[in-house]
């Protein structure tokens, strides 16, 4: 690194880096006459301030890969490698701007006060106390952070007073998506005058979201929609790209066509012509030129709304991609001595001693006050985890001790507990573990000491469970669960209209009274969607409300979340449930996880729209529910059966706070429905089935679109002397919440799982609820049954169809060969 006086010499050869300099160089005597008077972008102190942060944050990964590697955490993946552009980023990171980053971004995490040392080991070890690590509750692997956004009550906090960081997840790019959406609220806060009464979230739409990915991770799709996504859009989007050359052991001539991502990315570049994305290249390891290229690219985003890239090149990465392996492995000798000289920690010690602002003495003095920093902040936080299971230990020992004195496994229990008082590091389910030994040793025995440990092990299990098992759902007073029910009412003669049409007025309702309320999808806004659902809506309430996009599901899931994520309320449209698939992983990655996985710090309360169930052929039949029941734990999953009770969870999961997938039936849209007068308002609460017909031979549970099938089935059977009582679930997720279904079954000892998912789909996961959850099996007279789709998708055509799905003639048969195993005599064979 060149000292001062060199730096100075050069601004003679070279206007455009005395330019520069004079931005990042203190005035002096020597080179007053030579630089401009242009407001520096760093001082000498701020250069060894960051310096220090770069060498603590280095020492943090470098301590905590030491404890991984002694069995103190099971894993740990670390930023070392990318420090100095974390710091220079964070330097034009305000309050009210948003990362949507990965799990690499600790220097950027400490420099903002998004987390402390003390806290990044914290996570470390999986404390699961939300006070030890904030983000996350001990749930996520070090590295995943997450600001939390609401109060202990569950709502919003001010997100214009906070640095905002959308929870981090481990899959490889899952960032991007949601990064569209968080990026695109700025640009509808500055757009739309009804939000300017919204200024706990927005500052009028001046937010950047910057967004961090690897260079590995920019092959896989997610990246480059989402890049096209913000392009199109033109959201304000600082992304930068931590190019170290790999992706784990495959370096990047494996990984991109061209080698180069900066050459990749350049048919994105604006010109004065066209929109686009404005380009930055720059050294990983150069203080100066990082500085700068942040400046412009955040200046440029926030003031113009205009997205930029930034390529961080010629990046290292130390101690290789995680503890599960050595980067020798893999790398060349020349390679390694190339990593070494351009650590960027080492250029930026070079540079801080250059100024000449410390000497190598003092700056050796100053490495060792940080390193006595970070390693006094893992004692802490190891301390703080082991600290209440150390006290959990003694009670154990003590209550077993009480229990070996009479016990005939006297002998065997002081050995246990001696075992376990030799521990140097405990878990919370090694106690639990050692309280089952000793009731499992002393089962036949009943003293007294037995019974009291075996409800201090009940209690602590019970306590255990509560730590990692709350916040799937909602536990605020918003949750969709705590809505109150509004039964449509119906005048004598009422208007009957289209489903379509019903639907039509219900989002005009909802987006009159809601400002914050958005709808958007593939053919949403000129069109009003292909069911004609919003139509008309876009012209009434503008295109930054109700709004197009491109084919690309992926992201439309992702603006979702992000729009959430900012106080919005977006309703975003798959087009049909078979492209669902497309934008699945945010939703199961993401969204279904984010209110658990930060240990209620965060929401996403955003409504998915689809319509799925009956069209015709492979592609626009599907109803895979029972797959996306199991993928979307942690949403509400609603399957009404026609456009009113749509229209009911609309309203419902728009007063809630947690995310929800609504299904509409495709194929009920021009079917007639009567209006009720309180359209505006009706609420179908979730997990809250609806018996739609009476009967007291059998029970057939179903959802959607074949509710209208089980109901012209029932009529049918009642010519045969059979009575079913047909039962709607309405939701899947949640499901019968007050075990309502059992009331049935009691009374008809007979029940009938029917929809048009695969076999062992969601009819097995209705089936497991009612028969084990809710102990319906104690009430059965004869085998529970259910009655599917076909293992194949459905072919094309109508006989396509009726080979494929099951038909009120399927159902009839089925409830009938029910009845008549049960009574042969009565009922012949059909």
């Amino acid at each position: 690194m060149e000292s001062k006086g060199l730096l100075i010499e050069s601004l003679q050869q070279d206007r455009k880096i005395r330019n520069f300099l004079a931005k990042c160089l203190p005035m002096n005597r020597e080179s007053s006459e030579l630089l401009s008077t242009e407001p520096a972008l760093f001082s000498p102190k701020d250069a060894l301030d960051d310096y220090l942060l770069a060498y603590q944050s280095r020492e943090a990964s470098l301590l905590g890969r030491r404890e991984v590697l002694s069995g103190k955490a099971k894993f740990g993946i670390f930023g070392d490698g990318k420090e100095i552009p974390q710091i220079a980023m964070a330097k034009y990171f305000q309050q009210g701007d948003w990362r949507s980053g990965y799990y690499r971004d600790q220097t950027f995490a400490f420099a903002k006060g998004i987390a402390t040392v003390k806290q990044f080991f914290a996570q470390l070890y999986a404390h699961a106390d939300v006070k030890a690590d904030p983000h996350s509750a001990g749930r996520q692997m070090n590295a995943h952070f997450a600001t939390r956004l609401l109060d202990d009550a569950g709502h919003w906090k001010d997100q214009t007073q906070l640095h905002n960081t959308s929870s981090d997840a481990s899959p490889t790019a899952s960032q991007m998506p949601r990064l569209v959406g968080l990026a695109q609220a700025s640009k509808l806060y500055r757009e739309n005058p009804e939000l300017a009464d919204f200024s706990t979230f927005s500052h009028q739409g001046k937010e950047v979201v910057f967004g961090t990915i690897g260079n590995a991770s920019c092959a896989e799709g997610h990246f480059w929609e989402a890049l096209n996504a913000v392009g199109v859009i033109q959201a304000p989007a600082v992304i930068s790209i931590w190019d170290d050359d790999y992706g784990i052991s495959v370096p990047n001539e494996f990984q991109i066509t061209k080698k180069s991502l900066s050459e990749m990315l350049e048919g994105f570049q604006r010109t004065a012509e066209d929109r686009g994305i404005e380009l930055f290249t720059v050294r990983g390891w150069h203080y100066e030129e990082l500085i700068r290229t942040y400046d412009e690219a955040v200046t440029l985003a926030r003031t113009e709304h205009i997205p930029c890239v930034i390529h961080v090149t010629e990046l290292t990465q130390p101690q290789g991609h995680s503890t599960s392996g050595s980067h020798e492995r893999y790398k060349t000798a020349e390679r390694l001595a190339w990593e070494k000289a351009h650590d960027c920690n080492l250029k930026m010690r070079e540079f801080v001693l250059g100024l000449g602002i410390v000497s190598e003495e003092e700056l050796v003095a100053l490495e060792k006050e940080e390193k006595r920093f970070v390693q006094k902040a893992k004692r802490e936080a190891f301390e703080e985890l082991q600290h209440p299971i150390r006290e959990d230990r003694k009670s154990l020992i003590r209550l077993g001790r009480e229990v070996a004195k009479n016990s005939t496994s006297q002998k065997q229990i002081i050995e246990i507990l001696q075992q376990l008082s030799k521990e140097t590091f405990l878990t919370m389910g090694q106690i639990s573990e050692t309280s089952h030994d000793i009731l499992r040793l002393t089962h036949k025995e009943s003293p007294a000491a037995r019974q009291a440990l075996a409800k201090w092990s009940r209690d602590y299990h019970k306590a255990g469970s509560a730590q990692y098992d709350s916040y799937l759902y909602s536990q605020s007073d918003l949750s969709p669960v705590q809505v109150d029910e509004i039964k449509p009412i119906y005048g004598e003669t009422p208007e009957m209209i289209s489903g379509f049409s019903l639907l039509n007025r219900g989002f005009d309702h909802m987006l009159e009274r809601n400002p914050l309320l958005l709808a958007f999808g593939e053919d949403v806004g000129n069109l009003g969607d292909v069911n004609q659902g919003f139509a008309g809506l876009q012209e009434k309430y503008s295109k930054s409300r109700i709004m197009d996009t491109g084919i690309r599901e992926l992201t439309i899931m992702g603006q979702a979340i992000g729009l959430a994520l900012r106080g919005l309320r977006p309703i975003a449209e798959i087009q049909y449930l078979d492209y669902l698939m497309y934008g699945l992983e945010p939703l199961s990655d993401d969204l279904a996880t984010l209110h658990y996985r930060t240990h209620g710090g965060q929401k996403a309360p955003a409504i998915i729209r689809t319509r799925g169930h009956r069209l015709e052929g492979i592609w626009h039949s599907g109803s895979p529910l029972g797959m996306l029941v199991h993928a979307l734990r942690g949403m509400h999953i609603a399957v009404p059966r026609d456009m009113t009770r749509a229209i009911g969870f609309y309203h419902t999961f728009m007063k809630g706070d947690d995310p929800a997938l609504i299904i509409e039936v495709l194929n009920a849209y021009r079917l007639k429905e009567a209006v009720p007068e309180n359209l505006h308002e009706i609420c179908i609460p979730p997990g809250v089935p609806e018996v739609l017909r009476e009967g007291k031979d059998l029970t057939l549970l179903t959802y959607g679109a074949c509710c209208r099938l089980a109901m012209k089935a029932a009529e049918q059977l009642v010519d045969c002397d059979i009575s079913v009582e047909v039962i709607d679930v309405q939701t899947l997720l949640p499901f019968d919440i007050h075990a309502s279904i059992l009331d049935s079954l009691k009374k008809t000892n007979r029940i009938l799982f029917v929809d048009e998912d695969v076999p062992g789909g969601a009819t097995a996961f209705m089936m497991q609820e009612v028969l084990e959850k809710q102990g319906g099996y104690r009430y059965l007279d004869s085998p529970p049954t259910s009655l599917t789709a076909k293992e194949h998708r459905p072919s094309f055509g109508d006989d396509g169809d009726y080979w494929s799905k099951p038909q009120i003639e399927d159902i009839f048969r089925v409830a009938y060969g029910m009845m008549k195993e049960a009574d042969p005599k009565k009922y012949s064979a059909f």
